[in-house]
């Protein structure tokens, strides 16, 4: 780890110079070489640089979960472009307005999602376009990237980015509006980059598993710490198929597993029918969405070596806060403190710093913050606020959370998202672990709805465990032995799933939206 790095593409060439040999990446039954990536990417940067993509021309790589994906990743970078990574479960509409908006000069993608790319495409006509062929057939005037590539060589062209030119655009999912282009220097990924694997200790023997799609910043960094470290990925392209992903597991001999609440809650849902051991893990982490206190017994029971890092980050910063294993059991709620190198501060809506244990919005600052969203200053600048030296910027998050005596922070709530009824400030969270105490409970969230009375109303969604029962008016009891009255939830509704984001993530908004009737029916 002591090599240092201007460009994130060296982190690539690096491992291939050194592990030439060594699996770097597993994608379904393909196994690839750190020779063989870097040889992949290097060929796709003469094709960029051929069709015109330089220094800071953003290139979208919309493609499933793949090695093809997180190859061309490194690909964009050593033609000294911008990755624009994007979700293959992404719809015309939106990557329309993504390619519109980030002024794409190359689309790659694969021709099993020309049905998608295809009209979209016909509206840009000087975008080009290098498509993988799959099963289906090329669309009439796309190239085909894999006969691009075969006379190109597997060396690099010449480099003249330096750290503080862009590197990538990470779109975010755009639930609340338009999706906004994050941007991310080199020196931003490279640093955060290094900041995780410091405190993760992730080495060269490591072999990596995620599920977790790579135009998320969570996927991403896994691939990104597996290549930092010289290690092995192991990459699924979804969490669809849990027996093929458990086999996967036990065949590679996995030792770091990255997952989301909804990932663990699966992983618990297959143990209560089947217990599951993972023994060969030494690793867990958590990000995206907060880890019900009441999940972390039986993901210990499900990987008996393993610590477990609960993380609180953002698209903007990539990563912020991460709480040690030791306290995970002793602290459950709380993401712990800064990642090393950066500084967390709370300041209330007065703007000066609160005391422990009241509830403050939440600062970063080091060098993992954004530049700022492409094309959006005024939006830029709600976010990145003057900070204390002169010319130095904090990222305001926007998310409320309080801070210990001993210094570790616990999140409360997305600044958004409180719900105030009867004149009291009510933490969504707060009320779902409530509601995560009883076994029965796959998955919960709790919004607040308009109410004549009380302003807005609590209410919960929620799913069962297969094979359990479960009636609202018990979730209520167990509420109000739990949390003060005017936490209760009024209603509460049993459904069968909830909505997730193209990320993987639960979603107040998708759930209000796709539920609407419902609600209007208990209100």
């Amino acid at each position: 780890m002591s090599t240092t790095f201007r460009l994130l593409q060296e982190i690539l060439l690096n491992a291939a110079a050194r592990y030439p040999d060594r699996t770097a990446l597993v994608a379904g039954d393909l196994r690839l070489s750190y020779r063989e990536v870097a040889d992949y990417a290097c060929r796709l940067a003469h094709a960029l640089r051929q069709r015109g993509v330089g220094r800071g021309g953003r290139v979208v790589i919309f493609m499933d979960n793949d090695w093809r994906c997180a190859a061309s990743i490194f690909g964009v970078l050593l033609a000294g472009g911008v990755f624009v990574a994007i979700n293959s479960q992404t719809k015309r509409d939106k990557l329309a307005f993504i390619l519109r908006d980030a002024g794409a000069r190359v689309l790659l993608s694969k021709s099993n999602l020309a049905w998608v790319f295809g009209p979209v495409a016909d509206q840009f006509p000087t975008l080009q376009v290098l498509c993988a062929p799959d099963t289906e057939a090329l669309p009439v005037g796309v190239e085909n990237l894999d006969e691009v590539l075969a006379d190109l060589p597997a060396t690099p062209p010449p480099q003249s980015a330096i750290s503080l030119d862009l590197a990538g655009l990470l779109y975010t999912s755009g639930t609340t509006g338009e999706p906004k282009g994050v941007m991310h220097t080199h020196q931003s990924l490279l640093f955060v980059l290094d900041s995780i694997n410091d405190y993760l200790g992730i080495s060269e023997d490591d072999r990596l598993f995620s599920a977790l799609p790579l135009n998320f910043g969570y996927g991403l960094f896994q691939w990104f710490s597996a290549v930092r470290a010289g290690a092995m990925l192991v990459l699924e392209r979804s969490f669809t198929y849990p027996a093929q992903v458990f086999k996967r597991m036990r065949d590679e001999i996995v030792t770091g597993f990255a997952g989301v609440p909804t990932i663990y809650a699966m992983l618990l849902d297959q143990d209560a029918k089947q217990p599951l051991r993972f023994p060969s893990v030494r690793l867990l982490t958590n990000a995206a969405a907060a880890l019900p206190a009441e999940f972390i017994s039986g993901i210990r029971r499900i990987f008996p070596q393993a610590g477990l890092y609960k993380m609180y980050g953002q698209t903007e910063c990539i990563r912020s806060a991460f709480l040690e294993p030791a306290l995970a059991e002793i602290k459950p709620e709380s993401v712990g403190c800064a990642i090393p190198g950066t500084e967390l501060l709370l300041f209330g809506e007065d703007g000066r710093p609160v005391a422990p244990g009241e509830i403050g919005i939440l600062y970063v600052r080091g060098p993992h913050v954004m530049r700022g969203y492409w094309n959006q200053p005024e939006k830029t600048a709600e976010v990145l606020v003057p900070g204390p030296l002169p010319g130095e910027f904090l990222l305001k998050s926007g998310d409320l959370f309080r801070q210990d005596v001993e210094g570790d922070f616990y999140f409360v709530a997305r600044g958004d998202e409180i719900i105030k009824s009867r004149g009291e400030k009510i933490s969504p969270a707060e009320v779902e672990n409530a509601i995560y105490s009883l076994s029965a409970v796959r998955e919960a969230v709790v919004v607040g709805i308009p109410d004549r009375l009380q302003g807005e109303a609590v209410c919960a969604f929620v799913t069962l465990r297969e094979g359990d029962k479960l009636s609202a008016q018990q979730i209520k009891r167990v509420c109000s032995e739990r949390l003060e009255n005017y936490m209760v939830p009024k209603h509460v509704l049993l459904v069968s799933e909830l909505p997730r984001t193209e990320n993987g993530k639960l979603s107040r908004k998708l759930v209000l939206e796709q539920y609407a009737a419902l609600l209007a029916q208990s209100a």
